[in-house]
């Protein structure tokens, strides 16, 4: 075994969680590894060690999602309608600002590295509707444009901020009960 493939195989802890993170099914995270290990191997002569081999490979890895992703929504069958926005009006006051602020967290960065709250994370994104999940990880997690969530998940621009503010609000809120208040 070469050295390259050597080190790609050492990050595919990394991909694994990576993927099962976006896709929220370990299966579908499964396959999308393999492609992207696949594809790395079979590109090693494109890596040429100018980036970080971690992030060259986080970047096959975001492709074979959203080939996952894509695949999947055409699968699926139609989702019902979710609910609507006012659900949330209550958490706002007249002018906008919160009724009761989301309590103060910490320092982000250092949130995001305790695997408690990735957990609690990923238990609020599991609880979220399919559709409404995808947008969130595609934008948040990504780095996806509006542009390209709106064609892979067929929605109107205008559907896709709302899938995202509700995304915000319920994470929000499921993080509040199940992480931040502990």
């Amino acid at each position: 075994m070469n050295d390259f493939r050597t080190r790609v195989q050492a990050e595919r802890g990394y991909l694994l969680r990576y993927a099962r993170l976006q896709l929220r099914d370990a299966a579908a995270a499964e396959d999308a590894v393999q492609e992207a290990l696949v594809a790395a191997l079979a590109g090693e002569a494109g890596f040429g060690g100018r980036s970080n081999l971690r992030t060259w490979l986080t970047g096959i890895l975001k492709h074979k999602i959203i080939d996952t992703i894509r695949r999947q929504s055409r699968e699926a069958t139609p989702l019902p309608a979710e609910g609507d926005a006012a659900e949330f009006d209550p958490l706002f006051d007249e002018s906008g600002h919160w009724r009761d602020p989301p309590s103060d967290w910490g320092d982000p960065n250092a949130l995001l590295e305790q695997k408690q709250f990735m957990a609690a994370l990923q238990a609020c994104l599991e609880g979220l509707p399919s559709k409404t999940a995808y947008a969130f990880l595609m934008r948040e997690h990504m780095g996806c444009e509006t542009t390209e969530i709106c064609k892979e998940l067929e929605v109107t621009p205008t559907h896709c901020w709302v899938l995202l503010y509700r995304a915000r609000m319920a994470l929000r809120e499921c993080l509040e009960k199940t992480w931040a208040r502990k």
